[in-house]
C-alpha cells in the first residue's frame, strides 16, 4: 500500500536528496494522515459520546490532535524547502525540526489531559461506560488502521531521514498502545463488568505511556534544534574518503553543522608532509572536498596543516607524548605537533590537544599533568600547548 501511493503521488521518489521530492513524501505522509485522523475522530467522539466513555472520547480528540499534527508537519516541510535568503543564509531546513517539536508537545498536552480526566473520573467515583458491540468493532478497526499508519509514516520517514515524520510514526504507536488498552477494558467491561471504573483506571495507563512517549520525543527533537553531534557512521565515512588520498596523513578538528536534512556543513584540518608540492596538495584538497560533496551531501572546507614527518626525533618524542596522555585521559589525542632544534637548556614542544566531553580536568590542571610527563621524557621540554574542543560528541 505505502509503494503504491508513493508511486501514485511522488514524482522522481527516489531522488530523495532533491528538496521538492522530499516535500512531496511529507506532504504525503500529512495528507494521508488528516484523512484518516479526521476519520477516526468522528468515529471514535460520536461512539464515546453514545457510550459515555471517558476513554474512547479522549482517544478521539487525540486524533484530532493527531490531524493538527500532520497539519503542522506539512507546513513543516511547506517551510523548511523554502530556498536561502538574506536572513537566512543557510536555508530553512531547521523548520522540519520545529515541526517535529510541536508535535511532541502535542502527544504532552494529549497524555495531560487524558490523565487527568481519567483521575477525576476515579476520584468522583464515575461509573464505568456501557460498551457496545459496535464501539469495540470501531476500536478494532482503529487500532489496525493506526498500525498502517505507523508502518507507513516510519518507512517514508527513515527513507528521507525526516525528523517529524518519524515522531508522527511514535505518536501512531502510541494511538496502537492507547486504543489498545482501551479495548482490552472494553472487552472486560462487556464481558465480566467488573465492580470498579476499569476505563478510568486503563486511562491513566494510557496517559503515563502518552506522556512518557512525549517526553522522549521531545529531548530527541530538541537535541536536533540545539545541535546533536553527527552520527558516527558519517565522521567514519568522511574520515575515510579525506584518508583514502595518499597526500594526507591524518585529520583533526571535524567540525560538522546540520541546517537540516540535506543541508550539512563541515571544516576538517588535514595533516600533509611540510615538503609536499602545494600545487599538487590544493589539487587533491579541491578534489576530495568535491567527492565528500557528491557522496555524502556535504559542503566540506578543508584546512592544510604541513607536518614534519621525515625527522624521527620529532616523531618519536610526539609518539611518547601520545602514550603519556592515554595515562592522564584515555580520550585525550594531539595534533599539529612540532618542535623546535633540541638543546642542553630547553626544548620547545608546540602542539595542539583535544579535551573530550568526558574529561572533568580543567585546562590548567590538564596543562600541568601534560608538563610533567614532557619533562619525565626530557628535562628540557617545554610545553606549549593549545587546547581544543571536540565537536563530534566523542
Amino acid at each position: 500500500m505505502t509503494e503504491l501511493l508513493v508511486k501514485l503521488f511522488v514524482k522522481d521518489s527516489k531522488n530523495i536528496k532533491d528538496n521538492s521530492v522530499r516535500a512531496n513524501y511529507g506532504n504525503l505522509g500529512s495528507i494521508t494522515g488528516i484523512v484518516c485522523n479526521l476519520m477516526l475522530c468522528v468515529f471514535k467522539i460520536v461512539i464515546g459520546s453514545i457510550v459515555g466513555s471517558i476513554s474512547i472520547t479522549a482517544d478521539g480528540l487525540n486524533n484530532l490532535s493527531d490531524m493538527g499534527s500532520s497539519v503542522i508537519t506539512m507546513v513543516g516541510f511547506k517551510l523548511s524547502n523554502k530556498p536561502a535568503d538574506s536572513d537566512h543564509p543557510f536555508g530553512h531546513g531547521r523548520m522540519e525540526y520545529m515541526s517535529a517539536f510541536i508535535v511532541a508537545i502535542l502527544i504532552l498536552l494529549v497524555g495531560f489531559e487524558l490523565l487527568k480526566s481519567s483521575v477525576t473520573a476515579l476520584i468522583n467515583q464515575t461509573p464505568a461506560p456501557t460498551y457496545s458491540l459496535i464501539s469495540i468493532i470501531i476500536l478494532a478497526v482503529s487500532i489496525l488502521l493506526k498500525f498502517w499508519m505507523f508502518l507507513f509514516n516510519r518507512k517514508i520517514g527513515k527513507k528521507i531521514e525526516s525528523d517529524s515524520l518519524i515522531a508522527t510514526a511514535q505518536d501512531c504507536l502510541n494511538d496502537v498502545v492507547a486504543t489498545a488498552v482501551i479495548l482490552l477494558a472494553a472487552g472486560v467491561t462487556y464481558f465480566f463488568n467488573p465492580p470498579f471504573n476499569l476505563d478510568a483506571v486503563m486511562g491513566i495507563a494510557v496517559a503515563i505511556f502518552i506522556l512518557i512517549s512525549g517526553i522522549n520525543t521531545a529531548k530527541e527533537t530538541l537535541n536536533s534544534i540545539l545541535g546533536a553531534p553527527p552520527e558516527k557512521e558519517l565522521i567514519e565515512n568522511i574520515e575515510k574518503s579525506i584518508m583514502s588520498y595518499p597526500e594526507f596523513v591524518g585529520i583533526h578538528d571535524l567540525i560538522i553543522h546540520n541546517y537540516g536534512p540535506g543541508r550539512q556543513f563541515a571544516s576538517v584540518h588535514v595533516e600533509v608532509p611540510q615538503d609536499i608540492d602545494i600545487v599538487k596538495c590544493h589539487e587533491q584538497i579541491d578534489l576530495c572536498e568535491k567527492k565528500i560533496g557528491e557522496e555524502l551531501d556535504i559542503q566540506l572546507v578543508i584546512h592544510m596543516d604541513p607536518i614534519d614527518i621525515n625527522n624521527e626525533t620529532v616523531t618519536n618524542t610526539k609518539n611518547e607524548l601520545s602514550r603519556g596522555l592515554k595515562i592522564i585521559d584515555e580520550n585525550l589525542t594531539l595534533h599539529d605537533f612540532r618542535m623546535t632544534p633540541e638543546c642542553d637548556t630547553r626544548t620547545n614542544l608546540i602542539f595542539d590537544v583535544v579535551i573530550p566531553s568526558s574529561c572533568k580536568l580543567s585546562e590548567k590542571e590538564l596543562n600541568k599533568k601534560i608538563c610533567e610527563i614532557a619533562k619525565l621524557i626530557n628535562p628540557t621540554f617545554c610545553c606549549v600547548i593549545t587546547f581544543d574542543r571536540n565537536f563530534i560528541g566523542e
